[in-house]
């Protein structure tokens, strides 16, 4: 199967079929919308279920297996975030607040995007290494705590700078900005750590650590047979919320728009070979690329509002979600699936590479 046919048959599955799906609707102003009560549940069960499968993986793979693979992808995640944000700052001329708002953006992941790409292996019958979800919880705090840590800095130095040529009642008021300053950063700190999404994912992690394969027989047929129908539902709404920024597609001009499909195409390669290289299984490494390209779209505008109010969210939420997001599930998966087929020594043609490369580069 060359690239397009793997494409093709990417776009004729029942979840990628149900975003466009979700698109159209947006599209001819349907009021059609998932509840919200069922809006708020999906994520919980998806996170769930990922965490559950994630920690009874970790208690057959021991956590010295998996310790390699963490480490790479925290200083895989953080070196990709500064170079996002020297990508952004002195190419794309963007001030420093949304700079590092996009560079967290796509330093951080996607639960979304990883629930959809667990889903892409199945169809393909291929399985991955499922302590990853472990990874996924790691990851997803550590962009943000970077690029709010060093916009702080930056803003506390010319603060600092400013101090010295201000009489003493206002170097008083400038002292207590800085300290406003750290407050704020030990916030976001707790906020990411303690956020829903990771307590969810941390949490069923040990509890499917600690109910192993025994335990978690009495629960499948929830958090196993039922988890690719959940996707499809939350594709629906993902569609739609996608469906309606297609317009401010438009106002985040033409650098932006390339930087949302060139760096995690770029990201999610490099993921690929590392994880290879770390003897990771063909849909280990298809996974751990995913997790280096994918862009966070709920995560990001819940801690980057608070965080960094002077980045504009409609640039990190639209390029995320209305350019990375779809380009991920529909095109980058089959081109990381390919990749990861060819270095894992699969039946690939020779020509397929050249094909991808020569696209590529």
């Amino acid at each position: 199967m060359d690239i397009l046919q793997l494409i093709q048959s990417n776009l004729l599955t029942p979840i990628i079929l149900f975003f466009l799906f979700g698109i159209i609707a947006a599209r001819i102003k349907s009021d059609l919308k998932i509840p919200e009560a069922v809006s708020e549940f999906l994520p919980i069960y998806l996170l769930a279920a990922i965490g559950l499968h994630g920690g009874i993986e970790m208690r057959n793979t021991g956590f010295e297996n998996m310790l390699l693979p963490m480490l790479v992808a925290i200083g895989l995640s953080l070196l990709f975030t500064l170079n996002h944000y020297q990508i952004l700052r002195r190419l794309g001329k963007f001030n420093i607040f949304d700079s590092y708002a996009l560079a967290s953006t796509y330093g951080a992941v996607g639960a979304v995007t990883f629930s959809v790409g667990l889903s892409f292996l199945k169809n393909q019958g291929v399985t991955s290494e499922g302590y990853l979800a472990a990874v996924l919880a790691i990851l997803e705090p550590v962009a943000f705590i970077l690029a709010i840590f060093l916009t702080n800095m930056a803003v506390s130095k010319q603060i600092r700078q400013k101090k010295q040529s201000f009489t003493n009642d206002d170097a008083s008021e400038i002292d207590v900005g800085l300290q406003e300053i750290t407050t704020k950063l030990s916030q976001v700190l707790r906020e990411s750590v303690t956020g829903k999404a990771i307590v969810i994912l941390l949490g069923s992690i040990v509890i499917g650590y600690v109910i192993g394969e025994e335990g978690f027989g009495s629960i499948k047929i929830v958090f196993d047979e039922m988890f690719t129908g959940a996707i499809v539902i939350f594709m629906i709404e993902m569609g739609i919320i996608a469906g309606q920024r297609l317009e401010d597609i438009k106002k985040v001009g033409p650098f932006l728009i390339a930087f949302a499909i060139v760096m995690p195409t770029f990201n999610g390669i490099v993921g690929v070979l590392v994880a290879t290289l770390m003897n990771l299984s063909l849909g280990g490494a298809v996974m751990f690329g995913l997790l280096l390209a994918s862009a966070s779209f709920i995560a990001a505008p819940a801690v980057l509002r608070y965080a960094i109010p002077q980045a504009k969210p409609s640039l990190y939420i639209t390029s995320a979600l209305g350019i990375t997001f779809p380009y991920n599930i529909i095109v980058l998966l089959p081109i990381m699936f390919t990749i990861s087929t060819i270095v894992h020594g699969g039946d690939v043609s020779i020509d397929l590479f050249d094909y991808v490369v020569g696209n590529l580069m």
